[in-house]
């Protein structure tokens, strides 16, 4: 099943830089995970807070980077991310990393969600209603 992919845009910070002048390579995480809690709302319709509210929650089980080229301070990029595949009890959301002013990629990769139930823990499987509602 195709899913739609998403692109939100970022400005790297001065507290995104390390020792080298450049965003240290855990901050790439962050710059997903904020585009992607972004998308959830205003893309799909459905946020983490809906989930929150019915008792679920999502977790990072596998997180994939590859790294092809710094982004620097000040720089814009765009963040592009996308449900891969659904599985019984999670999904693969892929990413891309792109510089606005080159369009060059910086990194891509993809990061296995799994879903849980809040208040045990453990992983529980994916609603169909979910599943259906991030079918677009």
């Amino acid at each position: 099943m195709p899913y739609s992919t998403f692109e939100t845009e970022h400005r790297v910070r001065p507290d995104d830089i390390d020792m080298f002048q450049h965003v240290h390579n855990s901050k790439y995480f962050d710059y997903v995970l904020a585009a992607r809690y972004e998308q959830m709302e205003t893309c799909y319709g459905m946020g983490m807070e809906k989930f929150m509210e019915r008792g679920f929650g999502w977790v990072v089980r596998t997180a994939h980077v590859d790294y092809k080229r710094a982004l620097t301070m000040g720089e814009y990029f765009k963040v592009r991310t996308g449900i891969e595949s659904v599985n019984d009890k999670g999904c693969r959301v892929a990413f891309t990393l792109t510089s606005k002013a080159t369009g060059k990629v910086c990194c891509d990769g993809y990061f296995d969600y799994v879903m849980i139930d809040i208040k045990t823990g453990r992983g529980i499987k994916v609603p169909e209603d979910v599943i259906e509602h991030y079918g677009i």
